[in-house]
């Protein structure tokens, strides 16, 4: 925990290009002989630059520097400011999208892939969208685009004037299951449920334990027997025919604080401040009647009914799920207890996790701020096959999830202004990474500075500089626990998964290093990172260090680094020491030790001291952190 906190990575989404239209006749011609992409500018830049300093240098020179300025032209995370969100489409396309479905509405329940679901790989696995209240199926619209790339996604869609029953719903999904399951037995079967859907979802896995399933569960209403929802139901059976009522509406007639605060929510949930300012007059008006068509009297009836038999039915199954299981609950939401809920599902389903939105309303997945892609990223939580695999499974990030990553640590950069210095193959050292080498595997092996401050800036700086992602090997703390206790929840290590971290074992390091990956590893691990007073610099590496006989089985060149500059921004005055003599914080620090796995139970000496704990560290600022990579150490033909 202590020694990945303090660099702390946040995410987003990917580039989006853009482009103009060119004019007509001799503008044309014009437009199409001035006009260059950044690409062509970039390597016409390299080029004549080339032309000017390539002269004197020696025809092995030359060859280096042509191959960093490819690699900078062809890097996607260079430059930060060229990175913009990705081109996600908006709360208008699905109220849009949404009015063209209720048009053409009829028939029984139905699947459909959306078009931008198209560009998935062969092994991608299933995923099974299953709506809400609003049945239409289009409830991840703003997630579509992302999806599609690593899912084969289908989505149901339940037609306004459709009348089947929950027991009917479930058996659909099970057939779906069923069939999809064997069609393709290896691939697992994602079912995000979202509030409805996730009744649907919960039911699915009680009756099929044997099926490999996944489930995503977003404010399930599992808890409908304790909101205000449930309140509706006589008032609408009371009202007449006559009257023209929807869900917002109908909110707002019944008495009570928490309904009102509900209706509220609804109306800034779906409209919220940022969208609204990009919506014209005729949208806003537009989307009432799309609601109220969507949700005529007769069907909200009907939905309030089926998530009184959906909650009643999942909660009576909820023992005999066993799946792995994601809550995603919304901080906010008015509409049911989802916070309170997702505790309890958490209590129940042995192995779950929760994922708080704490500014979120009900409709989790149409805000702005959320991204379901990312979110399934930082947890780790995608796997093509029956177990997950840390390296074959790992999606990198997109170059705007890496500019949320640049923004959250600007800070430490800022605080710690580091200077990078690398030895190219002749020994001599220059600033910046050119002597690291670019093809893998690459083995660095280092230093861990107190708190692993170091960490942000240089995985940052590499995948800036040079294109390279490093794959940090790192406790096993930041992916699991052993029981729920006082560390910290599992989201604050988020974008180190993020950015490619795996948990310490053998067979981990073995297939990075298959797999030609650069792999960050520090022998000192955490006892070196949570270090004492008067330990600054001091190496806590095992006598074995077997990591060298792994890298010559591959013939991985080895970069050994040092960092220097901890004393610079920083002054540890209360260490392990010191909290080992307060009582309170002694057993503190025991429990949050028996909470994660232990490692190096059978080494010798201070480096199988692995208590965890956070050390008081007072700032020092400015200062710099000074990074030496020594030369890289050939290790091919050492295979022993």
């Amino acid at each position: 925990m202590a020694a990945t906190r303090a660099c702390q990575f946040l995410v987003g989404s990917s580039v989006m290009s853009t482009s103009g239209n060119s004019g007509r006749d001799r503008g044309v011609s014009l437009s199409q002989r001035m006009a260059m992409s950044t690409e062509q500018i970039s390597s016409a830049a390299a080029t004549t630059t080339t032309s000017f300093v390539e002269k004197g240098m020696s025809s092995e020179k030359k060859k280096q520097r042509r191959k960093e300025e490819n690699e900078l032209i062809s890097n996607v995370y260079w430059n930060l400011d060229e990175m913009t969100e990705e081109n996600r489409k908006k709360l208008k396309d699905y109220f849009e999208e949404c009015k063209d479905l209720i048009r053409s509405d009829g028939g029984p329940p139905r699947w459909f892939s959306p078009l931008e679901c198209a560009s998935h790989t062969a092994d991608s696995p299933l995923l099974l969208f299953l709506p809400g209240i609003d049945g239409t199926g289009l409830g991840l619209i703003r997630h579509h685009h992302k999806l599609g790339k690593i899912f084969d996604m289908w989505c149901l869609h339940i037609p306004v004037k459709d009348r089947t029953s929950f027991a009917d719903l479930v058996k659909l999904v099970e057939r779906t299951v069923r069939s999809e399951c064997e069609r393709s037995p290896d691939r697992p079967i994602y079912l995000v449920g979202e509030s409805l859907g996730g009744c649907i979802a919960l039911d699915v896995a009680a009756r099929n334990p044997d099926i490999d399933l996944v489930l995503m569960l977003a404010n399930p209403a599992t808890s409908f027997n304790r909101s205000q929802l449930q309140s509706l139901i006589p008032l609408l059976e009371l009202m007449p025919d006559q009257l023209l009522l929807n869900l917002p509406y109908m909110l707002n007639l019944v008495s009570g604080d928490p309904l009102r605060m509900a209706l509220e929510n609804v109306v800034k949930r779906l409209l919220p401040l940022q969208t609204v300012g990009v919506l014209s007059s005729q949208d806003l008006l537009g989307m009432p009647q799309v609601l109220a068509d969507m949700l005529p009297r007769e069907t909200l009836l009907w939905k309030l009914q089926l998530l009184k038999s959906a909650s009643a039915s999942a909660n009576s199954h909820l023992h005999a799920v066993k799946v792995q299981a994601m809550i995603l609950c919304s901080g906010k939401d008015q509409l049911l207890p989802s916070q309170e809920e997702a505790q309890r599902l958490r209590s129940m389903l042995p192995k779950s996790a929760i994922r708080l939105f704490e500014e979120s309303g009900h409709f989790l997945f149409l805000e702005d701020d959320v991204d379901l892609v990312t979110t399934i990223k930082c947890s780790r939580f995608y796997r093509r096959g029956k177990y997950l695999d840390y390296v074959s499974d790992y999606i990198p990030p997109t170059p705007y999830e890496f500019m949320k990553i640049c923004e959250s640590n600007r800070w430490v950069i800022a605080a710690t202004s580091p200077v990078m210095l690398s030895t190219l193959e002749d020994g001599k050292v220059v600033r910046g990474l050119a002597g690291i080498p670019s093809e893998g595997p690459v083995l660095y092996v280092g230093y861990h500075m107190l708190l692993g401050f170091e960490l942000a800036p240089m995985v940052i700086q590499f995948l800036m500089e040079r294109n390279i992602l490093v794959r940090g090997i790192a406790h096993p703390m930041m992916f699991f626990r052993l029981r729920e206790g006082n560390m910290l929840d599992l989201a604050a290590f988020d974008t180190f998964r993020l950015m490619g971290a795996v948990p310490v074992s053998g067979p981990n390091f073995y297939k990075l290093l298959s797999s030609k990956s650069h792999v960050l590893l520090y022998p000192g691990g955490m006892r070196e990172a949570l270090h004492r007073k008067g330990e600054e610099y001091k190496l806590f590496w095992p006598e074995r260090s077997e990591f060298v006989r792994m890298a010559s089985r591959f013939g991985a060149k080895i970069v050994p680094f040092g960092v220097v500059g901890e004393d610079d921004v920083g002054e540890l005055v209360f260490d392990y020491n010191d909290q080992m003599r307060i009582p309170s914080l002694r057993s503190f620090i025991k429990e949050l030790t028996e909470e994660s796995v232990q490692l190096r139970t059978d080494a010798n000496g201070e480096v199988s001291n692995q208590d965890v704990h956070l050390p008081g560290v007072l700032p020092k600022l400015p200062g710099r952190f000074y990074y030496y990579f020594g030369k890289p150490i050939e290790t091919e033909g050492n295979k022993s």
